[in-house]
């Protein structure tokens, strides 16, 4: 029996992915997750950082190469490697997983084949405020056997767990107080490249 994979996510990384999502609310937006397979247990994905992408043509092929190349050298310095990809829809009732996103994340899959897709769960995104919630606010989908997307099921919600339990209440004071409008994508990079993509201002 092969032990079941566990994916294991920095709240920095995990709020991260959120702000930019809430920054852009009525675009799809998407990111890639940075991290390494655990060296004392093989069987947990370290998410360690992320890197928000893009908000508008997610879809367009030159910027999204052009991107995958810059954030893999800087992290690849740190022995990080890009290990799965973020999606958020466009619409609020949309929990589907859609072409653009299976898409990137077969190319993910290419060099590192246990690679996570995260999408926003955006009603329980709404929910936040009311409840007292630990676990992250993304469906988590992994490729079975014969290459199809899936998502693992509620039962399987402790496989996408949050380092720091408190994430969610960090990132509910970092809504009330809009740290959203400070979250640096790719898209603002290519528009104006004094933007920096690796957001070193946005946790300080």
């Amino acid at each position: 029996m092969v032990a079941e994979l566990k994916y294991e996510i920095s709240q920095n990384a995990y709020i991260k992915l959120v702000l930019h999502a809430l920054k852009h609310k009525t675009t799809a937006v998407n990111g890639v997750l940075l991290g390494r397979v655990n060296p004392q247990n093989e069987n947990v994905v370290e998410i360690v950082d992320s890197v928000p992408l893009f908000h508008s043509n997610l879809a367009l092929l030159p910027p999204l190469e052009i991107a995958l190349i810059m954030v893999e050298e800087h992290y690849g310095s740190q022995g990080l490697g890009i290990v799965g990809y973020f999606h958020a829809n466009e619409r609020f009732d949309d929990a589907e997983l859609g072409i653009v996103a299976k898409n990137i994340g077969d190319h993910i899959c290419r060099y590192f084949p246990q690679a996570a897709l995260l999408l926003l769960d955006n009603k329980k995104l709404e929910a936040l405020p009311k409840g007292k919630d630990q676990s992250p606010i993304m469906q988590l989908h992994i490729r079975d056997a014969s290459k199809n997307w899936k998502l693992v099921g509620p039962d399987g919600g402790s496989r996408l767990v949050i380092k720091e339990p408190a994430a969610n209440i960090v990132l509910l004071d970092y809504i009330s107080s809009e740290k959203w409008q400070n979250v640096v994508d790719f898209d603002d990079h290519l528009d104006d490249i004094k933007k920096d993509w690796l957001n070193p201002e946005l946790f300080k």
